[in-house]
């Protein structure tokens, strides 16, 4: 299906997360901050459809990431996902992403995911 690169800094929900997407048949290159999400994304020369981002992580963040992710791969499909709702209700309008609010069911990130590499 998609090749996705997934950022989240929580160990536990990034395994949890890059199962489901697999078992859904994407191809998922998960790392455990912003800054090798960077240099994954300069190494993949576009190769990815779709970065799937925490935004607070430290070092570089979700949103940071994305903006960056716009200039290396234009065209790239952005979805964030967080923990904290207000981040997520001033969704960044500089980045053309969409935003879901933790907890997430895997079934919808999936569905979600889907809808975005549809649209």
């Amino acid at each position: 299906m998609a090749t996705i690169l997934y950022a989240e800094d929580d160990d536990s929900m990034r395994r949890f997360f890059e199962k489901a997407l697999e078992k859904a048949g994407h191809h998922v290159i998960a790392c455990s901050d912003g800054e090798r999400a960077l240099r994954a994304l300069k190494f993949a020369d576009g190769a990815f459809d779709l970065l799937l981002t925490d935004i607070m992580m430290p070092g570089v963040d979700g949103i940071e990431l994305a903006k960056q992710a716009e200039v290396i791969a234009p065209g790239i499909k952005i979805m964030f996902i967080t923990g904290f709702a207000a981040v997520a209700m001033n969704d960044p309008k500089s980045v053309d992403s969409t935003v879901l609010s933790k907890p997430v069911h895997l079934r919808q990130l999936v569905d979600e995911v889907d809808k975005l590499l549809a649209a």
